[in-house]
């Protein structure tokens, strides 16, 4: 399913579609997508949508395919479909304006969603680097232990450990901040 996802996703951007065709898919995006919110809305516990991530994805990569074939059928042709047009007609009524204002805030806050999004992946991998630490020593220590290393292995291993991690660099965006800074391992 994931790799025919794919190739639709890769299809729709490489082929130049009929505006017809494209008004269908973005009306079956929007549909899905809205599907999609009232069953996560009506789901009571997480386990009954355990494959919301996922789904998410494939969704995102769909609609970033519709935003490149759309793009393009606006700048080759000027026309993208009676879903774009209508879209269009009703968020700026018409004016240049106020699309270029709208656009500018759009990017904006694109903008800021990417910013703090970066930062929260960076603290997710440092958090899982830093939390293994303990596990990774009780391991050895259980090895160890339970006879199956001696204590040149268990040595060998933690430096091996030691090395690994101070050769990774873990780098964060504190909060309120857009620079990163590297954390100290």
């Amino acid at each position: 399913m994931l790799s025919g996802a794919m190739l639709v996703g890769l299809a729709v951007m490489l082929v130049l579609l009929p505006p017809a065709l494209l008004d269908v898919l973005l009306a079956t995006s929007l549909g899905v997508t809205t599907l999609l919110l009232l069953v996560t809305l009506s789901a009571r516990r997480a386990m009954e949508l355990s494959v919301f991530p996922s789904l998410l994805l494939l969704l995102s990569l769909f609609r970033l395919s519709l935003n490149v074939a759309t793009t393009r059928l606006i700048l080759l042709n000027g026309n993208a479909g009676n879903i774009v047009n209508a879209f269009g007609n009703y968020v700026v009524g018409g004016q240049l304006v106020v699309g270029l204002v709208i656009f500018l805030i759009l990017v904006t806050i694109q903008f800021m969603v990417i910013t703090k999004g970066a930062g929260r992946v960076s603290e997710v991998a440092a958090r899982f680097t830093l939390d293994a630490l303990p596990g990774k020593q009780m391991a050895i220590d259980a090895e160890l232990s339970a006879g199956q290393i001696d204590g040149q292995q268990a040595r060998q291993r933690r430096d091996e450990w030691a090395t690994r991690l101070s050769s990774t660099e873990i780098w964060t965006v504190p909060a309120n901040s857009s620079v990163a800074m590297r954390l100290p391992v």
